[in-house]
């Protein structure tokens, strides 16, 4: 999800890449004129302007080690023990992170991820919104010299509290914001999809390479504790090798105005939006790619909702070992989110929800002593944002690799355009076989416990 929720009457035509001049110039009713033209010559100059004390990449890695504090435990020994307290890195010391759209996902979900980070802070905020922009700041504590606009976002180069920047904005707008990330000296944590396409994506990674800039994409997801549960349930082959996996991920859209119904912001419907989370859960558990792909697309006859973009997909995902994923996205239904692993010794397991922001539990079935019996457990809510936001502020911090790079967010989009290609087509499409496991992927999430 992603900022400019607000755009309901924009008309947006055609299918090419769309920048934000694109969608400034066609925003001109509704709330989004108010919204982002509103900002345009907002912001002055001393925006530029960051703190001295912040450290930087050169001298930030010798400050990520903290000592937790311990207090005798209040329960018997019999008990489950207690999660060690969390040990967060003086405020000074953490990563700061620019948020750039303060949209649904950031002022619900991320913004108040970070009283959970240990490793990082919230250090600017960029919106084409300037009142909003400084009631949000003076609610976080971000100076007002460190909100900036959409037209002066370059000069956030200038601003040394800020080491990573987070975009949260429409796909079109991925690839322009973090070049401009990258020119501008920072890393950038990016909301997926990664953008619109394969080959923006690859320019999106070779512009961070060429700027010796970190690019992670955020698949929260792969950082979840349940997720990762079931991801080692699946290579240990708890139940048996996993032979199946069904995976579901659909909701029932309403406004048809908004921008994730318009393709050249989104760059498509369903599948780049809340597919992706199918396809790149299931790579996730097995380690593999898949080798060849199916596709089927549907959109409901004089919807106004889907005009522009697909309503369901239904894929299949064949890997190497010769898993088989069938996978169901929609907007066009209830709310669902869930999978399922079947393996080979008499049970199943998944998650259900799967990809919500809060709940997530896994459940199963398995045989034991010629009885069915079926599971229900979790192990433990975490803050799937703080988790993810922490991660890359620890690569920065040890300057390591994110474990989900740009060459994982370019990955999904050429699967994404093979599963398009296939509906086309109504053929099969073969995918590059890859052996290498977890190939796109980089240093693996250090465990992090969180209050």
């Amino acid at each position: 999800m992603k900022d400019l929720n607000s755009v309901t009457n924009s008309p947006m035509e055609g299918e090419g890449e769309y920048t934000r001049r694109d969608f400034l110039t066609h925003a001109g009713k509704g709330i989004l004129a108010a919204t982002v033209l509103s900002g345009i010559a907002s912001c002055t100059a001393d925006a530029q302007q960051g703190g001295s004390k912040s450290p930087t990449d050169k001298d930030i890695h010798a400050n990520s080690v903290t000592e937790p504090i311990e207090l005798k435990p209040l329960e018997d020994k019999t008990e489950k023990p207690q999660e060690p307290l969390p040990a967060p890195l003086e405020p000074g010391k953490r990563v700061g992170f620019a948020l750039v759209g303060l949209g649904n996902l950031t002022l619900a979900e991320l913004l108040p991820a970070f009283s959970n980070c240990q490793y990082a802070k919230v250090a600017a905020l960029v919106s084409g919104n300037p009142d909003k922009a400084k009631k949000v700041a003076r609610q976080y504590g971000v100076p007002e010299k460190s909100i900036y606009s959409y037209q002066n976002f370059d000069t956030i180069k200038n601003n040394p509290d800020v080491q990573v920047v987070y975009i949260v904005l429409p796909n079109s707008m991925h690839e322009e914001y973090t070049i401009r990330s990258a020119k501008a000296g920072k890393h950038v944590l990016c909301e997926k999809p990664m953008s619109t396409n394969s080959q923006s994506a690859q320019r999106m990674i070779e512009a961070c390479e060429q700027a010796g800039k970190k690019l992670m994409i955020a698949y929260r997801i792969q950082y979840e504790p349940n997720n990762k549960k079931a991801k080692e349930w699946t290579r240990n082959e708890k139940m048996g090798k996993v032979r199946v996996i069904d995976a579901t991920n659909t909701q029932n859209q309403g406004d048809p105005g908004q921008w994730r119904l318009k393709k050249a912001l989104a760059g498509g419907g369903s599948l780049p939006d809340i597919g992706i989370y199918c396809l790149n859960t299931i790579r996730y558990l097995l380690g593999e790619e898949p080798i060849q792909v199916t596709g089927t697309v549907f959109s409901t006859p004089n919807d106004p909702r889907f005009k522009e973009v697909e309503e369901t997909v239904l894929f299949q995902l064949q890997f190497p070992s010769g898993v088989l994923a069938h996978c169901t996205t929609s907007y066009g239904v209830h709310n669902s989110k869930w999978y399922r692993c079947y393996a080979d010794k008499g049970g199943y397991f998944g998650l259900d929800p799967a990809f919500a922001y809060h709940g997530l539990q896994m459940d199963g079935s398995q045989v034991q002593d010629e009885m069915e019996v079926k599971l229900k457990s979790s192990v433990g809510e975490k803050n799937q944002f703080a988790l993810e936001i922490d991660h890359m502020a620890q690569c920065v911090l040890q300057n390591k690799k994110p474990f989900t790079p740009g060459e994982e967010g370019l990955q999904d989009h050429i699967i994404m355009e093979a599963i398009y290609e296939s509906a086309k087509t109504g053929k099969p499409v073969k995918l590059k076989k890859i052996d290498k496991q977890d190939a796109f992927r980089g240093t693996p999430p250090e465990e992090v416990k969180l209050a």
